[in-house]
C-alpha cells in the first residue's frame, strides 16, 4: 500500500516537473510568444508605414495627373491661338500678293504694315531670296526657317510640359501600388503570426512562425528598394 502510494506520488511530481516553469518546453513554448509578439508589434509599425509611404505616392500621383491636365488645356489653348496667328499671316499675305500682282503698291505696303512681327522677320528673309524670280524661292514666308510664333512655340513647350507631368503621375502611381503590394503581403504575415499562436505543439508553431519571419525579412528588403515620398 505504501508503495502503491510512493508510485503515485512520484507520478504526480514528475507531472507537476513536466509542467514547471523550468521545464524546456515551457522555455521553448515563452520563447515562441515572445518572437511571435515582436513579429506582431514590427509588421503592425511597418504596416501603417507602408500604408502612409502608399497613400502620399498616390496624393502625388493625383496631383501631377492633375498638373498634367491643367497644362494640356493651357497648351491647346495655345495652340489654338498658333492656329489663329496663321490663319492671320495668310490671309495678310494673300491680300499683299493680290495688291502686288494688281500694281497697287500702296494697298501693299498698307498690307506690309499689318504683317505681324515675327511674320515680317520670315517675310524680309523671303524677300531677300527674290522670289517673283527665283524658282526655287519657298512658296511663302510661312515656309521659311525664319518663320516662327511665339504661341506655337510655347504650346510645344507645355505639350513636353504636359508629357512630363504625366510621366511622374504615372511612375509615383506604380509606386504607391508596389507599396500596397507590400501591405498586402505584411497582411498576410499577420494572418499567418496569428495562425501559428492556434497549434499547440511547438513544432508547427515554429515552422509558421519562420514562414512569418521569412516573409517580414522580404518586406524590409522590398520597402528598401523602393522610393520613398
Amino acid at each position: 500500500m505504501a508503495e502503491s502510494t510512493s508510485n503515485v506520488e512520484f507520478a504526480r511530481i514528475i507531472h507537476e516537473h513536466g509542467d514547471h516553469p523550468s521545464s524546456p518546453g515551457h522555455h521553448q513554448k515563452r520563447w515562441v510568444e515572445v518572437v511571435e509578439a515582436a513579429v506582431l508589434a514590427i509588421v503592425a509599425i511597418v504596416t501603417a508605414w507602408s500604408g502612409y509611404q502608399a497613400a502620399k505616392w498616390d496624393a502625388l500621383s493625383a496631383k501631377q495627373y492633375s498638373l498634367a491636365l491643367s497644362t494640356t488645356i493651357l497648351s491647346q489653348g495655345k495652340a489654338a491661338l498658333a492656329g489663329q496667328d496663321r490663319l492671320y499671316d495668310i490671309t495678310t499675305f494673300n491680300a499683299w500678293l493680290d495688291a502686288k500682282l494688281a500694281d497697287k503698291e500702296k494697298l501693299a505696303a498698307f498690307y506690309e504694315l499689318r504683317f505681324r512681327p515675327e511674320y515680317a522677320t520670315a517675310f524680309a528673309a523671303w524677300m531677300k531670296l527674290d522670289p517673283r524670280n527665283n524658282p526655287s524661292a519657298p512658296p511663302g514666308p510661312t515656309f521659311m526657317a525664319e518663320y516662327s510664333d511665339r504661341n506655337s512655340l510655347e504650346a510645344e513647350r507645355l505639350a513636353e510640359e504636359s508629357k512630363s507631368h504625366f510621366e511622374v503621375a504615372v511612375s509615383s502611381r506604380q509606386t504607391g501600388d508596389r507599396y500596397v503590394k507590400v501591405t498586402v503581403l505584411l497582411a498576410t504575415i499577420l494572418l499567418l503570426t496569428a495562425l501559428s499562436q492556434r497549434f499547440e505543439q511547438s513544432g508547427p508553431r515554429t515552422v509558421v512562425l519562420a514562414m512569418s519571419a521569412f516573409m517580414l525579412m522580404v518586406s524590409f528588403f522590398l520597402l528598401a528598394t523602393f522610393p520613398r515620398a
